[in-house]
């Protein structure tokens, strides 16, 4: 089977930083897994996750999303953009809009240019919109404003609005970090599990290895834009997270020793 990423001898420096952002990454991600990302602020994880939505230019390398190799000077093929969805920290909804109305952006990509331009969704974008809310479990706020729900309501509609747009891949950055350790943890369990229920392959990434340990197949260790381990969740050892967010830097190119 093909891998949803593959990734060899990926670089990136933003502009006017003295230390790349990410150095020298290779990684390959099997469909249907579902791998967490994990790392202190800095390590480069939402650097990574960005780069694999096509949102930065730039970078030196190879890398390939769903089969489609990327091409550092410009976005991905339009056609191909829906197959990958994105959930961000901030939620990133129109908060003056509906919860159907924001399920029904995910739409955008998959119906054509002038139902999104006149808002006039066809019945089956209403259906899977309605079944993604359900899925959240959130179908009965439908008609209610963003600007008057919870933040933990906010991301069920922000991952509501990702599973809309039928993604084969969800990059999800720090999806969760918002909110108290049960609703995170409550969250993210709905996300893996319908994700996995749709046969997509989710990235995410966390600052909580107790998260990663549940919610994960495999754990990606990343500092100063370089993976230090990279291991099945069941191997992931205290040591490793210790070191991971310990104060000695792991010597360039050196990965963290982890026993299982």
């Amino acid at each position: 089977m093909r891998n949803a990423i593959d990734i060899d001898d990926l670089s990136f420096r933003h502009d006017a930083a003295a230390q790349p952002a990410i150095e020298q990454v290779s990684l390959g991600i099997a469909a249907g897994e579902r791998v967490a990302l994990l790392g202190p602020s800095g390590a480069g994880k939402t650097t990574l996750l960005t780069l694999l939505d096509g949102r930065l230019h730039g970078w030196r390398g190879r890398v390939s999303v769903l089969g489609h190799p990327q091409v550092p000077e410009r976005a991905p093929a339009l056609a191909n953009r829906a197959d990958t969805g994105f959930i961000f920290q901030e939620f990133a909804l129109v908060e003056r809009s509906t919860v159907m109305r924001n399920a029904l952006n995910g739409r955008l990509g998959r119906m054509p240019a002038w139902r999104g331009l006149l808002g006039s969704a066809a019945k089956r974008d209403v259906d899977i919109a309605t079944a993604a809310l359900r899925d959240c479990g959130i179908a009965e706020l439908v008609d209610r404003r963003v600007d008057s729900l919870s933040g933990g309501q906010r991301q069920r509609v922000a991952i509501a609005r990702c599973l809309a747009q039928e993604p084969r891949l969800i990059l999800a950055d720090e999806p969760v970090s918002n909110l108290d350790p049960a609703r995170a943890a409550e969250i993210l369990g709905l996300l893996t599990t319908a994700a996995k229920a749709r046969g997509a392959t989710t990235m995410f990434s966390s600052h909580q290895p107790e998260l990663a340990r549940r919610f994960a197949d495999r754990v990606i260790g990343m500092r100063n834009g370089r993976i230090v381990f990279d291991l099945p969740t069941g191997q992931l050892t205290d040591d490793a997270t210790a070191a991971l967010y310990g104060d000695a830097d792991p010597a360039p190119g050196v990965r963290l020793k982890v026993v299982s």
